[in-house]
């Protein structure tokens, strides 16, 4: 079993994703990665924000508890505590292999919230929780979803 962990980071009316080219597709994800070991969730997220986008971050809470495949993914709302958002330093961005398929291209960007639903952003139950959150509050206990 793999275990993710993800940030939900908003500001300005605005969701900070990562623009995906991989294997011939298009899309865009939330920021964050596989836990490591002898890490916690909210730890890989702040690790992850850093090397994808350039920000560090503090974790305010769990909002998701995605379950893909067999793996378990964490979302966590986040809040930015400094850094610049595009200078990210991760291997995705000091190696890049856009030619791989199995790697393909990173870009952080910032997608208004009122657009999530409307382009590809996986996985798209994240993405409809985080436009109703916006317009009517976050729900008082994590949303445990199960994909398949």
């Amino acid at each position: 079993m793999r275990i993710r962990a993800v940030a939900l980071l908003i500001e300005n009316d605005r969701v900070a994703l990562i623009e995906r080219h991989r294997a011939g597709r298009h899309y865009f994800t939330f920021p964050g990665g596989g836990v490591s070991m002898g890490e916690t969730p909210e730890q890989t997220v702040v690790r992850e924000m850093q090397e994808e986008t350039g920000l560090l971050v503090t974790v305010t809470r769990l909002i998701a508890e995605v379950w893909y495949k067999g793996n378990q993914q964490f979302y966590f709302l986040a809040r930015v505590e400094d850094g610049v958002f595009g200078s990210g330093d991760g291997e995705e961005y000091t190696n890049p292999r856009p030619d791989d398929p199995d790697v393909g291209t990173y870009r952080p960007l910032w997608m208004p919230v009122a657009e999530l639903t409307s382009q590809p952003v996986l996985p798209q139950e994240i993405a409809r929780i985080v436009v109703k959150a916006h317009r009517d509050g976050w729900p008082e206990q994590p949303v445990v979803i199960f994909e398949e």
